[in-house]
């Protein structure tokens, strides 16, 4: 039995225009190729390889912004460490009834020393 295996490339690039569907490399016009050229050397590019025929289906819900049921370790580990951070940032629960601090303390005297005073001043005018 022979094997035969197909090999098809698809690029999808997004831009202000919309998104735009080429075969190859060459086929993208030149001052489009040199800015897609140096994303590509960033940091944040990635290869991705679509085997069969839900990972074209997959490429297309996100093309799209619809969800994904594909999982992706990547994104997993990023909305981990934002829900770390976000746990890290919030401030601790305060605890009720105990006034530990001096400035609790003195949210809670200052005003009643400050109607004490005038209510002293009022009594001894009149």
């Amino acid at each position: 039995m022979a094997v035969l295996t197909a090999k098809s490339s698809t690029i999808f690039v997004a831009t202000g225009e919309g998104t735009l569907v080429y075969r190859s490399i060459k086929d993208i016009p030149v001052p489009l190729r040199r800015k897609l050229q140096e994303s590509m050397e960033g940091m944040h590019s990635a290869t991705i390889l679509i085997a069969d025929k839900r990972g074209r289906e997959e490429l297309i819900r996100a093309l799209q912004g619809q969800p994904s049921s594909v999982q992706c370790r990547l994104a997993e580990l990023h909305r981990s460490r934002q829900q770390r951070a976000q746990a890290a940032a919030e401030p601790p629960p305060k605890t009720h009834g105990r006034l530990r601090s001096l400035r609790d303390w003195l949210e809670l005297l200052l005003p009643l020393a400050v109607g004490a005073s005038l209510w002293f001043f009022i009594q001894s005018r009149f």
